[in-house]
């Protein structure tokens, strides 16, 4: 990865931990990475641990940011998450948890919650 596109993810990640932190969400960890996937967020939403993946496009011209996800890539995020629950000590089946993504085109920022679930993963 060049040093451009890692700054450029690293500021979409500012950008979407400020917007989720705005609307009340916690953020516990940044760019965790383990069992061959990273996730760019950890946050806590209320009860609820939400794990973040977010993309970014300088604008939509060539299609939606999320569409850029495809199911190995959930599936590497689902595996990860798994290990950070195993590492924090938490039962996945006793935790309420999510995947949501923020989505960053030129200056619009979308936050879908609950895009994806670990069923298949």
């Amino acid at each position: 990865m060049s040093e451009s596109t890692r700054s450029v993810g690293l500021t979409a990640e500012s950008v979407a931990a400020a917007f989720l932190e705005e609307r009340g969400l916690v953020i516990l960890q940044r760019n965790y990475a383990a069992a061959g996937g990273e996730i760019d967020l950890i946050a806590q939403d209320g009860e609820t641990l939400v794990f973040v993946e977010v993309r970014s496009r300088a604008s939509t011209e060539l299609g939606d940011p999320v569409e850029t996800i495809t199911s190995t890539k959930r599936g590497r995020i689902v595996r990860a998450a798994r290990a950070f629950l195993v590492a924090q000590g938490l039962d996945e089946e006793r935790v309420a948890c999510r995947f949501d993504v923020v989505a960053i085109a030129g200056e619009e920022v979308t936050h879908l919650p609950d895009a994806f679930e670990t069923t298949g993963s």
